[in-house]
């Protein structure tokens, strides 16, 4: 920091907010740093937020692919990595209201992520324990919808003639997932094999049924694990390590134009409708849909 600035710190005791000042008092710059003992959570709109933990649990089931972001001190790996990992959520009643789920994947150990974890994992393990460590800290898993677009604010056709107040803005859909990582470092621990091969399994063939549509009779077969050589998936399930999250929290965010008033909404869906484009039609559907879920 230049010796003709200072640093005035706050007392906020969830937020460090911190203030550089130059040599007339005047600010500089103010940053905030995110207090250990405060966890994070996504911003909401109350217009945007979904709570309906089904509905929550579905999205992640139809967006499979999630961003794993964790938070590792390290002297070898950066502190703050993700990665894209198709994950799986289980619950035990898919009707329930509050069951969170847990969320089960793979990575690759080559990962520099995935080295972090193993790191971590080996500081707290327990002498002669192997299989399976709990992280301590929390991670945040980020599932996002197919489909996001742009808004100009020529849609807004009711507000933008009558003053002009209207910016650009950028729809989308998304669920954050936080909660408590266990990773299975110990490739020939009995618990590590029966965790992958039961979480490759259940993978495939989620993707090959829901996503392919892959289910036999007229239609294609699914593809399956057994298909392919013992010994070849065992070869490659030495390079991967399973991991699985313990959901604490599920946060969710349609941001699909619901504050918007009937005028402007309605030249938002129009708006999407005649670009024309498979992605616009799915635009303007997701905001009808949205705009009806919350009335």
């Amino acid at each position: 920091m230049p010796p003709h600035w200072s640093k005035i710190p706050s007392n906020n005791p969830k937020y460090v907010l911190d203030t550089l000042y130059n040599n007339r008092m005047i600010p500089i710059i103010q940053f905030t740093k995110l207090n250990h003992t405060n966890p994070g959570k996504m911003y909401l709109n109350a217009s945007h937020a979904e709570t309906h933990l089904p509905t929550l649990r579905q999205f992640i089931k139809d967006n499979a692919l999630g961003t794993i972001t964790t938070g590792i001190q390290s002297s070898s790996y950066p502190f703050l990595q993700s990665s894209h990992i198709p994950w799986i959520i289980d619950v035990a009643d898919d009707s329930s209201e509050t069951e969170l789920g847990t969320l089960r994947g793979h990575i690759a150990r080559q990962n520099p992520q995935a080295k972090a974890m193993i790191e971590s994992a080996n500081s707290i393990r327990p002498e002669g324990s192997s299989g399976a460590i709990q992280l301590k800290d929390e991670v945040l898993v980020l599932f996002t919808g197919p489909v996001h677009h742009y808004v100009t604010p020529k849609w807004y056709t009711e507000t933008k003639p009558a003053t002009g107040k209207v910016v650009p803005t950028w729809n989308y859909s998304a669920v954050q997932a936080y909660g408590k990582v266990t990773v299975y470092v110990d490739t020939n621990a009995a618990e590590s094999t029966e965790f992958l091969s039961s979480q490759i399994d259940a993978l495939s063939r989620h993707a090959e049924t829901s996503i392919m549509g892959y289910t036999g009779g007229e239609k294609l077969n699914p593809w399956e694990v057994a298909d392919a050589p013992d010994r070849y998936i065992a070869l490659l399930q030495k390079a991967i390590m399973g991991i699985k999250v313990d959901i604490t929290r599920l946060e969710g965010k349609f941001k699909m134009s619901q504050e918007m008033n009937k005028g402007d909404r309605e030249g938002v869906i129009e708006g999407f409708d005649k670009l024309g484009t498979d992605v616009g039609k799915e635009m303007s559907e997701s905001v009808r849909v949205r705009h009806e879920a919350k009335s």
